[in-house]
């Protein structure tokens, strides 16, 4: 898992609830080459590593919060959502903005429920 970007906690339990910071497609501190397709896809694993890491997995997830920077690549960001979440489909919004971190095309913050 590559660190955070800024100063927050990348994973917190609160009860019964699990919140992931938004998660860009990076690798080892780097956001990975291939945009909004490859982006997502790495994302989506980070994701994955941060439910992992407090025994839940992508199947929890409740809703998440998805961020583009380009709203003309809705249709590749939703194709490697679906094969990230597989069968799984929560709640979602996705939000068009300016810019994300370190220069990234997609963010994905979730919020998963697990039973402790």
């Amino acid at each position: 898992m590559s660190k955070p970007v800024g100063p927050y906690t990348p994973v917190v339990r609160a009860g019964d609830w699990i919140i992931v910071s938004g998660q860009l497609g990076l690798v080892d501190g780097a956001i990975v080459e291939g945009g909004v397709a490859a982006q997502t896809a790495q994302a989506v694993q980070n994701l994955k590593a941060q439910l992992a890491s407090v025994g839940a997995e992508i199947s929890d997830i409740a809703k998440t919060l998805c961020f583009l920077t380009d709203m003309d690549t809705f249709a590749t960001f939703n194709e490697a959502y679906v094969a990230g979440f597989g069968n799984s489909r929560p709640a979602r919004s996705t939000v068009g903005v300016a810019a994300l971190p370190m220069g990234g095309n997609v963010e994905i913050e979730a919020w998963a429920y697990k039973p402790q």
